[in-house]
């Protein structure tokens, strides 16, 4: 693969991958087996939970290596025109036909410009607009009507994220389309990584702040496990969870992480930044916010019991 006359070759080293990992917090493995498929000239699916830094990865590798990136939100609106691109109706009415009034796609700019097609949501997307990428992926061109052959420079890719196919609103994605991608599993970090994203993002410190951070990241990834909860939150709920605390904290004139309404103060940032990131199970009788008082007492009421002597 080569990028703006560099080879594949020269951007193989350590220092690259370094200088990469830079903008992810444990994420080494992914990233170097992404790597490892678009430099090999591969199309690749990310399969993982929101908030798992898919993105946050591929946006860090196409600013390295100076490649265009097209962004494409994977939902039942996404047809093969608005994937490929359109004839304009009003140029077509005074002009006619031809590949002068055609307005190219995200598809059709990333194969001319050699970027990378990133279709978030992938398996949410028609079928039928996914297999026009079937030509694109095989044979690296693809056949416009009125506008002729369009081929793909050589650093073009389909890259997709999705969330797992049990997922509210996904489907299978049939065996052509599968059969086309390389596949990578990312899951949700461990807590000291999470707990890195969230002090990066938010940017807190002090005594305070690492309290917060803890609990954030605590609380939101009990979330995941609570029987009651077919989703939890991704990271993103603990980011907000840190920085609303904090901002809640200054409102009270609350500056030290053991005063006594600190754990009250942090349930309400939480049911703020949580109880919509949650998605309950159906056949659950509860609400969100029981869930999360449920969650905030195992951290703040039992736990702390569990720790004292005697």
């Amino acid at each position: 693969m080569t990028v703006e006359g560099q080879s594949t070759t020269d951007r193989r080293g350590s220092e690259t991958r370094g200088r990469i990992a830079r903008h992810l917090v444990g994420r080494e493995r992914e990233l170097e087996l992404a790597l490892a498929a678009v430099g090999a000239g591969r199309d690749l699916v990310l399969e993982g939970p929101p908030g798992t830094s898919k993105t946050t990865m591929l946006k860090a590798i196409t600013e390295e290596w100076g490649i265009p990136l097209f962004f494409v939100e994977g939902n039942a609106d996404l047809t093969a025109a608005k994937l490929v691109g359109h004839h304009n109706p009003a140029r077509v009415l005074k002009e006619d036909y031809s590949a002068d009034t055609f307005v190219p796609g995200p598809l059709a700019l990333a194969m001319e410009n050699g970027g990378f097609l990133y279709i978030e949501e992938f398996n949410r997307a028609p079928e039928d607009t996914l297999n026009t990428l079937l030509t694109a992926m095989a044979d690296r061109r693809i056949e416009v009507p009125r506008v002729g052959l369009i081929t793909a420079a050589p650093t073009f890719r389909v890259i997709a994220s999705m969330n797992p196919f049990d997922n509210v609103g996904t489907t299978r994605l049939s065996t052509s389309v599968s059969d086309r991608l390389n596949r990578i599993v990312v899951g949700y970090q461990d807590a000291e990584a999470e707990a890195g994203i969230v002090r990066l993002r938010s940017r807190l410190v002090g005594r305070l702040g690492d309290r917060i951070v803890g609990d954030a990241v605590a609380v939101t990834r009990a979330t995941r496990s609570h029987p009651d909860v077919r989703q939890g939150s991704s990271v993103r709920g603990a980011i907000d969870c840190a920085l609303i605390t904090d901002e809640l904290s200054a409102l009270r004139d609350l500056a030290d992480p053991d005063d006594d309404r600190y754990p009250e103060t942090f349930f309400d940032a939480m049911v703020v930044s949580l109880s919509g990131r949650i998605h309950l199970d159906e056949a659950a009788e509860t609400t969100a916010e029981r869930v999360l008082r449920e969650i905030w007492e195992d951290r703040f009421v039992l736990e702390p019991a569990r720790a004292e002597p005697g």
